[in-house]
């Protein structure tokens, strides 16, 4: 079981090109980010090797630095740690997990480097702490290559990228010492070649925002078959504070290997007033390898008046006849300038 339950963080920073309505040229470089700090375990379980307590520190951060009105150079760095969950908030290592250029052509937005291929948004939409426990699994981060997205006159946009894992000196972080990447190590998309790709579709109808998703990452070294995957997502807010979102996501080949691969998510949040949010979710992941996993959470999150959100959750999972309780809680700091 995947133990990076930290809510997604992924924050992008403002065009800073354009000028305002009043005429006012807005700064040429911003930048935002997030610190968490956090507590998570699987506080019991029927394998008692299971239960494993894990305070963790986490951090990401991106800047933006507009070149020209059209092109824009953007950067990004992750801090959390490199090592097993339960080593505390120790073996912390920084990363560049984006870097690279945009350039604004019409409807079309044009980006060449290190990025995060579009392919699912749990971790964007999903409220709570544990919104995107399983769909972290699939998301596409850490590549090489180039991505064009199209608005269409709809409103909708499609978003293609051809790409390959990282194998680049920016795979490597200090501090703690994960190691560069490199294509021996096998992996679906760890091919040092643009020969896997995706493309996926966003719109909104009013209240209602849907997605449809699909990729190709070719087998790398060692791997049994190239991996296809299929992902479709809707969310839709309500009169009464109510937001709900899902998200489908199946898989043949899923990571190079043999296994058909299978993902569910479906999160409800309801928000009371401006600070508070309550939510639950459902998750369901099969693999043919390791069988089913189902899992029921429940979260709260409270925004303090300085932008700082409190959060904790509570959750259940079981997965080849084996159940873990799960715990979590955090504090979000936003920072930026």
């Amino acid at each position: 079981m995947k133990m990076k339950l930290t809510t997604a963080l992924v924050s992008g920073a403002l065009l800073g090109c354009a000028q305002s309505a009043l005429a006012q040229e807005a700064p040429r470089f911003t930048w935002e980010g997030e610190i968490e700090i956090g507590y998570q375990s699987i506080y019991d379980s029927d394998v008692t090797a299971n239960e494993v307590d894990d305070p963790y520190l986490f951090g990401e951060f991106a800047a933006e630095y507009a070149l020209t009105d059209r092109m824009t150079l953007f950067g990004g760095l992750t801090l959390e740690e490199q090592n097993s969950p339960d080593s505390g908030i120790e073996d912390l290592g920084l990363y560049v997990h984006e870097l690279g250029v945009r350039f604004n052509a019409g409807p079309a937005t044009y980006l060449v480097g290190k990025f995060g291929p579009a392919f699912g948004a749990t971790w964007d939409e999903a409220a709570g702490f544990f919104g995107g426990i399983i769909a972290e699994d699939y998301e596409l981060t850490e590549m090489l290559g180039g991505a064009v997205d199209y608005e269409l006159s709809s409103g909708g946009v499609i978003s293609f990228a051809l790409f390959y894992a990282d194998d680049s000196f920016l795979s490597d972080s200090v501090f703690y010492n994960r190691g560069r990447n490199s294509t021996s190590a096998g992996g679906a998309g760890n091919t040092g070649k643009l020969n896997n790709a995706s493309i996926q579709w966003t719109q909104e109808f009013g209240r209602t925002r849907i997605l449809a998703g699909a990729r190709y990452l070719s087998a790398g070294t060692g791997d049994v078959k190239d991996e296809t995957g299929l992902v479709f997502g809707v969310g839709h807010s309500f009169d009464n504070g109510l937001d709900f979102w899902g998200e489908v996501a199946v898989f043949d080949g899923f990571g190079g290997t043999a296994d058909d691969a299978n993902y569910t998510t479906l999160n409800l949040a309801y928000t009371i007033g401006d600070a508070t949010t309550l939510s639950g979710t459902y998750v369901r992941r099969d693999i043919d390898s390791t069988g089913t996993l189902d899992g029921f959470t429940v979260g709260l999150e409270y925004e303090l008046d300085n932008g700082i959100t409190l959060g904790g959750a509570l959750g259940t999972t079981k997965e080849a006849g084996v159940r873990d309780n799960l715990i979590g809680l955090n504090m979000v700091i936003p920072v930026g300038g």
